[in-house]
């Protein structure tokens, strides 16, 4: 099976790691004894990954990439294995398409004259109204 990222890139098995561990936190007698989450391991540096996609991720201020260049996600929000590791994989697919996606150069834009006018009549207003407030002589 193949994690497809987009349209022309995917990321084969091979190069994903996951393991069955034990879930922390409340669940009664069964998740002592049951390895339901999972932990994945993606190394991003000897993936097959366009270079382009890979320095943006090593680039990304993310908590879940490692100095090493590895992404390590840990899934246990549901009761099965199966799920947890449906959940693992969209969770590294959301991070690899974060920067699939290029951000638009913004252009700086000046106010028009139309703006600038109402700006200066609402000033103008505004300091006659705070005129009338003086002392009265």
């Amino acid at each position: 099976m193949v994690l497809k990222i987009t349209s022309n890139v995917s990321i084969p098995d091979d190069e994903i790691e996951l393991s069955a561990i034990r879930a922390q936190g409340a669940g009664g007698q069964n998740v002592n004894k049951v390895s339901s989450a999972i932990h994945l391991r993606f190394d991003i540096k000897a993936s097959s990954l366009p270079i382009l996609y890979i320095q943006r991720l090593l680039k990304l201020q993310d908590r879940r990439i490692n100095k090493e260049g590895v992404i390590i996600i840990k899934a246990q929000q549901f009761r099965t294995r199966e799920k947890n590791r449906e959940d693992a994989l969209q969770r590294l697919q959301e991070i690899i398409e974060g920067v699939t996606v290029v951000q638009k150069k913004r252009r700086p834009t000046k106010p028009g004259k139309g703006s600038k006018k109402k700006r200066l009549d609402s000033k103008t207003r505004r300091g006659k109204t705070k005129a009338l407030r003086g002392r009265i002589l």
